[in-house]
């Protein structure tokens, strides 16, 4: 069995308000302890800033922010899950990392729409997974990471990843 079929269906799930969500687990590289973050000036409030993972800068994104929910204390629970999506590494900061699950595909709702009104965390998510008797919301790394400010911060590992090649 290959490595992509044991992650097939698996989903990184984690609390944000009173939601469950949940990521493929393809996108997620690894799920550290919050740890000090250095800030960004004039980027949007949901871009904390910049951590230095082992050597490598990766821009980290409050989840809460993002979805316009009220901002909370991070607590010893924080964790910050680092993805790799579309070439570009990121951490988005959670409350709380919950499980690992499987969601095969026929237990995964297409995302409702419920008018113009819409929920602003509903953009973000691509489909509605039914894990027994619970729903986990199914992010969308695409729609959660395109994003002008993103793409700045985008920029900026570019940049880095170029000074550093040419440094060699």
């Amino acid at each position: 069995m290959s490595e992509f079929d044991t992650q097939k269906d698996k989903y990184v799930t984690f609390q944000s308000g009173n939601e469950f969500f949940g990521l493929k687990i393809e996108y997620v590289n690894e799920i550290i302890v919050f740890q000090e973050i250095t800030e960004i000036p004039e980027s949007a409030d949901y871009v904390k800033g910049l951590i230095n993972l082992r050597g490598k800068i990766i821009p980290v994104v409050d989840v809460r922010l993002r979805f316009h929910q009220e901002p909370i204390p991070y607590t010893d629970r924080t964790c910050i899950i680092v993805i790799n999506f579309d070439n570009l590494v990121v951490g988005l900061i959670v409350e709380k990392i919950a499980e690992v699950v499987e969601i095969p595909a026929e237990n995964i709702l297409p995302s409702p729409s419920i008018g113009k009104n819409d929920n602003s965390k509903n953009k973000f998510v691509s489909g509605i997974g039914k894990v027994g008797d619970d729903v986990k919301l199914l992010l969308d790394p695409a729609r959660l990471l395109r994003d002008e400010d993103l793409a700045v911060v985008g920029q900026l590992n570019d940049d880095k990843d170029e000074a550093q090649e040419g440094e060699e």
